[in-house]
């Protein structure tokens, strides 16, 4: 990932930034420093709180990284995947309903969702749901398209 441009974010967009996080997550975002990173080679943005990339872009909606979501832990759109899960998805395969233990009901189809595993709830990947979060258990189908998983050029990027 090239960057192309770098450059602070204005206070009311910080504001906004922080203020969607905390209505679609329930998370608050407390930083010093907010830069928004573009790329040459990638269609993505990603916000850098105080240095750490937290917030990227996600097919134009903002939305917290892997690294994000486990600096500040989401109460809202969440998946909870089972340790049988954790290695497909570290890897960035689709979520599966079989290997889903728990997702909150604020969950509906189209939206961004935090995908964890069960034991520590750290957060493996962030994806796009395809089904309300009170149909994502079940014995068959995949419910969550990974975006964004550990390991990937997102979580490797640094500046």
């Amino acid at each position: 990932m090239q960057v192309k441009s770098r450059h602070h974010l204005r206070s009311d967009e910080i504001g906004e930034l922080e203020a969607s996080l905390a209505d679609h997550l329930g998370i608050g975002l407390d930083g010093d420093s907010y830069e928004r990173v573009e790329f040459t080679d990638v269609d993505r943005e990603v916000v850098l709180v105080d240095g750490e990339p937290l917030v990227a872009s996600f097919d134009g909606d903002l939305f917290v990284t892997v690294r994000g979501a486990n600096a500040h832990p989401p109460e809202k759109h969440v998946v909870t995947v089972d340790a049988g899960a954790i290695s497909f998805v570290s890897d960035g395969a689709n979520v599966m309903r079989p290997g889903i233990t728990t997702a909150t009901d604020d969950i509906a189809p189209g939206d961004l969702v935090v995908i964890v595993e069960e034991n520590h709830g750290k957060a493996l990947a962030i994806g796009r749901a395809k089904a309300d979060g009170s149909d994502m258990v079940g014995d068959s189908g995949m419910v969550v398209e990974s975006l964004h998983h550990v390991g990937d050029d997102l979580y490797e990027f640094h500046v």
